[in-house]
């Protein structure tokens, strides 16, 4: 009982947390309601199976895989292109189908060639940090979108359902304190199918869409063969180079999560964790789907839960990616609203920011470190206040890290930390070969 409830429960966050994206790229690209249902049975899938392979044979944790931010925001870049015309929906998605695949092969290239290792050097303690902060930061404003009912019935703040909302994220935070182990252990689990039965009572539950049929097995390039263009090349490298990035920082932190409860735990073994990506990102690409990333959001939901065992992780895994042949089951499952899915994994997301601070506490480098972390953090959370159409006319790659605080934030960090290195073990040089001279 308590293996199915603790899978249910995995099963659950993942869901959550994989919603959004989809259903967003979906209505942004225009497409009708079936072919959204159509995008997110193919999304879940993948995300099933990426899930499956990394916890199997690549970074071997119990970690949630979810649609890349930057696919996201790949995707709507290109919706913006067709919609001024400039585009045709069915080549700008044939062109996304091959990012997707050249990406998924420069994970394979960096993989192979044993060159992970050199390039996790670089996340610190303070680059970790600072990319848990600036991720929580981006993160809010979503967040508080979703819970004051904003983009859900209306456009506007909803009184009808921001109260239910914020009721279910009141019950979202007592339960993980509450005394009984009960409670606590499934808090996720309970807050879900309460919210989502009180949305249902008050009648402000989306309908559950018929599916076409029962059983339907996800396509290969449904959305027409992938298409070659000039611009293509150069965003996808950028954009693996992003997520390479954002692989490794969210790693390192739920890998810390899971060695407190299991210290005999072996190191995650990078380059074979990038081959994997190469794998379920070229998947992405070939089932016409968003590319999928591990989501460090996962170390929130196992300090609020306790579940840090893969077994249950597994089996939520290969559901999910089960679900995907149901059509009947993933409209159930897309019916769920989206501020009772926001509420409920609030907290473990807000959580992100102890472990940052955790992150910090080790620190040794005094007023450079407060620099680096002050600057960086207000370029990263800075930039995520500026409007999308001031930095529309910039070149592609300019405009895709710009309109990104956490990797703007991120790369900052890193170039700023390594600059004092470099400066510190120069100064050392220069110091020593005065000595050696006198």
């Amino acid at each position: 009982m308590k293996l199915f409830l603790s899978t249910i429960q995995w099963l659950v966050f993942i869901l959550a947390g994989s919603l959004v994206a989809p259903l967003a790229v979906g209505n942004v690209l225009g497409l009708p309601p079936e072919e959204i249902a159509s995008f997110m049975q193919r999304t879940f899938l993948l995300i099933g199976v990426s899930a499956l392979l990394q916890t199997l044979f690549g970074h071997k944790l119990p970690m949630m895989e979810g649609p890349a931010g930057l696919w996201w925001g790949v995707f709507v870049v290109y919706a913006g292109l067709i919609a001024s015309g400039s585009l045709a929906l069915t080549d700008g998605l044939r062109q996304l189908e091959m990012g997707m695949l050249i990406t998924g092969g420069l994970f394979l290239l960096l993989g192979a060639m044993g060159w992970i290792g050199k390039i996790r050097k670089l996340f610190t303690p303070l680059v970790t940090g600072t990319y848990l902060i600036i991720l929580v930061a981006q993160l809010s404003g979503s967040f508080m979108k979703g819970l004051f009912g904003i983009g859900y019935l209306t456009d506007e703040v909803d009184v009808r359902v921001a109260l239910p909302a914020f009721g279910v994220l009141l019950i979202a935070m007592l339960l993980p304190r509450s005394r009984f182990g009960f409670l606590r252990n499934y808090s996720v689990l309970i807050s879900l199918l309460a919210g989502w039965l009180l949305f249902i009572a008050l009648g402000i539950a989306p309908e559950v869409l018929p599916a076409a049929s029962a059983f339907d097995i996800p396509g290969i390039f449904e959305w027409g063969l992938p298409q070659w263009d000039a611009g293509v090349l150069p965003t996808s490298i950028l954009i693996g180079l992003l997520l390479l990035a954002n692989l490794i920082a969210s790693i390192a932190v739920v890998e810390k999560v899971v060695a407190k409860s299991q210290p005999d735990m072996p190191p995650v073994d990078y380059n074979r964790t990038s081959l994997i990506m190469g794998v379920s990102t070229a998947l992405g690409g070939v089932f016409s789907a968003m590319g999928c990333v591990p989501i460090s959001g996962t170390a929130g939901f196992m300090l609020t839960t306790g579940l840090v065992k893969r077994l249950p992780f597994i089996l939520a895994a290969a559901g999910i990616a089960l679900v995907s042949f149901f059509p009947p089951v993933t409209a159930v499952l897309t019916s769920l609203p989206m501020p009772v899915g926001y509420a409920v994994i609030f907290i473990p997301f807000a959580s992100m920011i102890g472990l940052a601070l955790r992150e910090y506490q080790s620190l040794q480098g005094g007023d450079r470190d407060f620099f680096i972390i002050g600057v960086s953090l207000m370029i990263g959370i800075g930039s995520l206040f500026v409007p999308a159409q001031a930095i529309a006319h910039l070149p592609g790659l300019i405009r895709t890290i710009a309109n990104n605080g956490l990797v703007l934030g991120m790369l900052v960090c890193i170039l700023l930390e390594q600059l004092f290195i470099y400066r510190e073990k120069a100064a050392l040089r220069g110091k020593d070969g005065t000595n050696a001279s006198s």
